[in-house]
């Protein structure tokens, strides 16, 4: 259980506060209700690469990070397709410090050509490392715009084409962060050995000067149904040839996003996991399996990704998934094996809220989805979870129509 306390300032922005009375440490977490599916689809990466400008100086600070490194604090951030987070850990007694890092770059970021030129060569410099530099690396690249025909999440966050970061002007760059990172947008949450009235105190200190923007009301394009089978064929210079089907799933609100994911695990997760044992185990038609959710807050992916043995064609590996999907779609799950699952999911949950940060991290993204005391809800959604529910979703989702199927294959089969 999270205890917390919540207050929304005059200016929009919502504070957290949760109470941890064995830590010397307090963490700041602000979420940011912006990811890449907020972009123009001519003007994509500018999330990501907001992540890089937040660390490149604001108005009075030149360098966050030097600043930071003077009061002993751990920092990062990241961004997805839904969200940007921002997060900053360190001793209480600098909480200040963190507050005025933190509101000095929500205020005022350092807009200059010479800040914006050296973090489009950074995010340049990724997109070679991450995406075309390594094996496997653009795979996701291409299986999303198969997967997706409409909705933004047909990009990744580095963007549809690295060429939008790289072309950006300042002045694109100003109006996309006067739109998102603004405090009605945004969700700071606090932990540690803290009291609420004090942290609101100085958070409306620090914050409550900053002006509130215009309201982000979302109007994204549905995604319509998925109604015949996709399927594209690429060759690289990998060592292995991949597999990799995409199935349509419902938004992270929807109680069947959590029947999905115990269906991941019983298909993948662990050497005791059917794909393991079936496929590369017994068959030995993989040398590495996964099946995975995306996560995603609008409609996401379930995720099926083989590594196919060597001799073994891409049909064969094919097949050999489908007839697993078909099996947990058609025959009941054994009750032991369901609370099994069940059980190794309560312990990941437990644990992933180890630290200050996890679940400073936790209510800030449960009150982005619409209230923070849902992040305390999950070990009973999954708990009711019933033998019917995983068939019922199962039938419904791996049908060959809502399959997008992508043969990533070493140069040396074509």
């Amino acid at each position: 259980m999270i205890d917390f306390e919540k207050t929304v300032l005059p200016n929009g922005l919502t504070l957290l506060t949760h109470k941890e009375r064995n830590t010397s440490l307090v963490s700041v977490n602000i979420l940011y209700n912006v990811g890449a599916r907020d972009e123009n689809p001519e003007l994509t990466g500018f999330a990501h690469l907001f992540e890089h400008l937040m660390f490149g100086g604001s108005a009075n600070i030149p360098s966050y990070d030097q600043v930071a490194d003077s009061v002993g604090a751990e920092n990062n951030a990241f961004t997805t397709n839904d969200i940007t987070n921002y997060y900053i850990t360190l001793p209480a007694q600098f909480l200040e410090t963190a507050l005025w890092l933190e509101s000095d770059r929500m205020n005022l970021l350092d807009f200059s050509e010479k800040s914006l030129a050296v973090q489009k060569n950074v995010v340049t410099e990724e997109y070679l490392q991450r995406y075309l530099n390594q094996p496997y690396g653009d795979l996701w690249l291409m299986l999303r715009p198969l997967a997706y025909k409409v909705h933004p999440y047909r990009w990744c966050t580095i963007g549809k084409d690295i060429a939008h970061v790289q072309n950006a002007t300042l002045k694109e760059v100003e109006d996309f962060f006067y739109r998102f990172y603004r405090p009605n947008n945004a969700v700071m949450s606090i932990a540690g050995n803290i009291e609420h009235a004090e942290v609101q105190r100085l958070v409306e200190k620090w914050f409550g000067g900053i002006p509130r923007g215009a309201e982000n009301r979302r109007s994204l394009p549905i995604e319509p149904e998925q109604t015949e089978a996709r399927k594209e064929v690429l060759y690289r210079d990998v060592p292995a040839s991949v597999i990799a089907k995409s199935y349509k799933m419902c938004d992270r609100l929807h109680p069947d996003y959590y029947v999905y994911d115990l269906i991941s695990d019983i298909l993948s997760n662990g050497n005791s996991s059917r794909m393991y044992n079936e496929l590369v185990k017994n068959r030995r038609l993989f040398t590495k399996i996964d099946a995975c959710i995306t996560g995603d807050i609008d409609e996401g992916q379930f995720l099926v990704t083989g590594y196919i043995a060597d001799g073994v064609s891409p049909e064969t590996a094919e097949k050999a998934i489908e007839e697993q999907l078909q099996i947990i779609a058609t025959q009941p799950v054994d009750e032991y094996e369901l609370q099994k699952v069940k059980n190794n999911v309560e312990t990941t949950l437990l644990f992933s809220q180890y630290k200050c940060i996890d679940r400073a991290m936790r209510i800030a993204y449960f009150e982005n989805l619409g209230d923070a005391a849902l992040a305390n809800n999950e070990t009973q959604m999954y708990a009711r979870i019933t033998i019917d529910d995983v068939q019922r979703v199962a039938k419904a989702a791996f049908q060959p129509q809502r399959c997008s199927t992508l043969y990533y294959l070493k140069k040396e089969n074509n």
